[in-house]
């Protein structure tokens, strides 16, 4: 074991641990078990980077420029500076994460966030440079590794970025998924089956329609998803505790972004006022709420598809693909595993909105405290809605199967049919033929039989899908 102190006290560290005192009291504090995410953790990585790269520009610049002068600023070695880039980019790959000990449902507005990682950068830097961690007189978490930067903007950020990045996913992913749907509507683009209103046969539609419907409403979400980094593309880094830029040198505020910018490759800008950025967590509102969208889509699809798919239809019109057994004690079992877990999370997302939109609203003058849960329940979401898609296109439309038998079998005995002949015969006639299927429960074709309503082959011909699913009537159709 190590002994750490701050103004508070002393405590034991593990001897080879990369945190420190601050991560272990944070981790006492919230005794929670929630993981912390670890695209927001390596996007720290990316910041700290970012800042220390500056840093070594700004040593420099000062160094041409006032060169007996440069031992005012305390700032650490070029050495230093060296070793913590690289320690930075170790975290942004990922490498150290079992020392990042901090739960991700904390108070502190990411204080705990921010020196957990300035710990494992610290430490890491110290073994590079082979002295032992927590030896903090040769490289100190707060006076080199978190040199000119506040919380209050390495953090948020850091969630941006993460965002951004998951965003870029998100979007191939929603392609990836309107490939298989595209697919579906090319294939059955004119097979014929029962459209419904509040759950009863309504009028003769296509799966071309359903699976059509499916895509526009996709590919609206889609172009929304691409939208949301331009909804918090700005950033507030560069200006400290409260976006003041006190305590921070101009040089650095100016050219910190564009650093972070050329590493991530991220359309990141610096907001043009930085204590709005800093207070106002309003565009994570926003850009949820179009996540929300997109979850409220998957949903409204894939219970679709579970209902046509049910033994409850009787005649069902698609067949799921057999994923795993779906039940321990009945034989043979399969329940629709993949629309089940796509409609359970989609309820989490929902939930994460609530909760996002309450926690952006309590934020208090200068900060909002809640940025971790806020993130938290970001991040979450997106990676959410990244499995839902990966598993909707993977594990339920590529395999898929469309039983058009059975839904043309359904739609040629739905008294809806008749709906297309009331142009021809007049509502109370299609009433007529209507009434008889019901009662009778035969098809069209023999009622119209036994009716002697329409010339066979009339009626043949406006039950072809070019007749069906035209989009209207001319005056020429009906001669």
């Amino acid at each position: 074991m190590r002994t750490e102190q701050d103004f508070l006290g002393e405590l034991q560290i593990p001897k080879d641990a990369l945190y420190g005192i601050h991560s272990l009291r944070a981790q006492n504090n919230f005794p929670d078990n929630t993981p912390f995410h670890k695209e927001w953790y390596s996007a720290m990585g990316l910041v700290k980077q970012a800042c220390y790269h500056t840093i070594q520009s700004f040593k420099k610049a000062v160094t041409q420029k006032y060169p007996n002068d440069i031992s005012k600023l305390n700032l650490p070695s070029n050495e230093v500076i060296e070793t913590l880039i690289q320690a930075a980019i170790q975290v942004s790959q990922g490498e150290y994460f079992e020392h990042f000990i901090v739960p991700a449902i904390q108070g502190g507005a990411g204080t705990s966030i921010n020196m957990n990682v300035n710990e494992i950068i610290t430490n890491a830097s110290l073994k590079k440079l082979e002295h032992k961690p927590g030896n903090y007189t040769i490289i100190d978490p707060i006076e080199q590794a978190n040199l000119y930067q506040s919380t209050n903007d390495v953090v948020p950020t850091a969630l941006k970025v993460a965002t951004m990045q998951l965003l870029n996913s998100l979007e191939d992913q929603i392609n990836q998924m309107r490939t298989q749907v595209e697919r579906l509507e090319k294939t059955y683009r004119n097979s014929m089956r029962t459209g419904y209103t509040q759950l009863q046969q309504a009028v003769p539609s296509s799966f071309g329609q359903l699976f059509g419907a499916y895509n526009d409403a996709l590919s609206r979400d889609w172009w929304r998803v691409s939208k949301c980094s331009e909804r918090i593309k700005t950033v507030n880094l560069g200006g400290g505790a409260t976006g003041s830029g006190i305590a921070i040198p101009r040089f650095f505020i100016i050219e910190v972004v564009g650093e972070l910018k050329k590493l991530t490759g991220l359309p990141i800008t610096q907001s043009e006022n930085l204590t709005e950025n800093t207070s106002n967590q309003d565009s994570f509102v926003e850009v949820h709420a179009i996540l929300k969208a997109h979850a409220v889509t998957l949903e409204k699809m894939v219970n679709d598809i579970r209902l046509l798919g049910s033994d409850i239809l009787g005649n069902k019109e698609l067949q799921l693909p057999a994923k795993q057994a779906g039940s321990s004690i009945m034989p043979g079992k399969v329940n629709p595993v993949i629309t089940e877990f796509v409609i359970s999370a989609v309820q989490k997302i929902y939930a994460n909105d609530a909760l996002i939109t309450n926690l952006a609203a309590k934020g208090n003058l200068e900060l909002n405290a809640y940025i971790p849960s806020i993130g938290h329940a970001l991040l979450e979401s997106l990676k959410l809605l990244i499995a839902c898609d990966e598993t909707i296109e993977k594990n339920l439309l590529s395999e898929l199967i469309v039983l058009e038998d059975n839904a043309k079998k359904t739609l040629y005995k739905s008294p809806s049919v008749c709906t297309a002949l009331s142009p021809i015969i007049g509502y109370h006639k299609a009433a007529e033929l209507t009434k008889y299927m019901k009662e009778n429960k035969c098809n069209i074709f023999e009622a119209n039989i036994k009716l002697n309503i329409l010339n066979n082959d009339k009626l043949n011909q406006y039950m072809q899908p070019s007749f069906l699913l035209q989009k209207g009537f001319s005056v020429k159709d009906l001669l």
